[in-house]
């Protein structure tokens, strides 16, 4: 099955922020032998919101979101999803409760008693409106929980909240699927060519390799390297250990300057 991401936020697009989620996500899921298929980023815009995610609740790919799920003006992700799918928000039973054992646990931790029906308590609340039919996904940082839908899996923006309930998902809800694809990347170095005098060999071991992906990630250089394109081939490990080898017999015969990637 197919892993998206997106990250919401007009703080990442204006540069506020820099993101952070793509690399981990990647890395959460390259842990449990799973890999991201594309990620999008788009910002604090509800018709942009909700029309990417009609457009990917139409489809089957397992979809992390993260952001916009608080109860500021700026927040709209919940909602969002809600008119995604043509449905209510509706305050969730079970995340009222946790919500208000958070009011309770801050204002204990102040030396008072907590008010419920203070106007900024009554605004917390909201934090517990999903759509309509969602199910919780605990938040171990401050109790706050996140919500899907779908196969879509709604998070806060803040990594400390994000990354742990991510993995909560994958770990309860996707364990099946890890490790079921096997998957290595070997690759070398090539100083000094074009990339179009590879190209020839590129297309020879995809041919040659079905279900090899062979890639190339060309540098200019700097202080520390020179001029170079890092060659590599990927997928069942089967499939890599001979398409590599034809690869660097290759190299070696034409005489290209090349030595192992890090």
């Amino acid at each position: 099955m197919t892993f998206g991401l997106i990250i919401i936020g007009d703080e990442i697009l204006s540069g506020r922020r820099s993101d952070k989620h793509l690399p981990k996500v990647i890395e959460l899921l390259g842990g449990r032998g799973l890999r991201l298929a594309w990620a999008e980023i788009v910002g604090d815009d509800p018709a942009r919101i909700t029309a990417l995610l009609k457009r990917t609740l139409a489809g089957p790919d397992i979809v992390f979101c993260c952001g916009g799920i608080g109860a500021t003006p700026d927040d709209h992700t919940r909602q969002c999803a809600a008119a995604a799918l043509g449905v209510p928000l509706a305050l969730h039973p079970e995340g009222k409760l946790l919500v208000q054992e958070r009011i309770r646990e801050t204002a204990n931790e102040a030396g008072r008693e907590p008010d419920f029906d203070a106007p900024e308590n009554r605004q917390r609340l909201r934090m517990a409106e999903f759509p309509a039919g969602a199910t919780l996904i605990p938040n171990p940082y401050n109790r706050i929980p996140g919500f899907t839908v779908r196969q879509h899996h709604f998070v806060p923006g803040f990594p400390v909240m994000a990354w742990p309930m991510i993995a909560w998902v994958l770990d309860t809800q996707y364990s099946a699927l890890f490790d079921r694809e096997p998957h290595v990347e070997r690759a070398v170095l090539v100083y000094e060519q074009a990339e179009a005098v590879l190209t020839p060999l590129m297309e020879r071991l995809e041919a040659a390799y079905p279900g090899v992906n062979v890639f190339s990630l060309p540098s200019v250089g700097d202080d520390r390297t020179r001029r170079h394109i890092e060659l590599g081939v990927k997928g069942d490990p089967e499939l890599v250990a001979p398409a590599f080898a034809d690869m660097c017999a290759e190299l070696d015969r034409t005489g290209v300057e090349y030595q192992p990637s890090q």
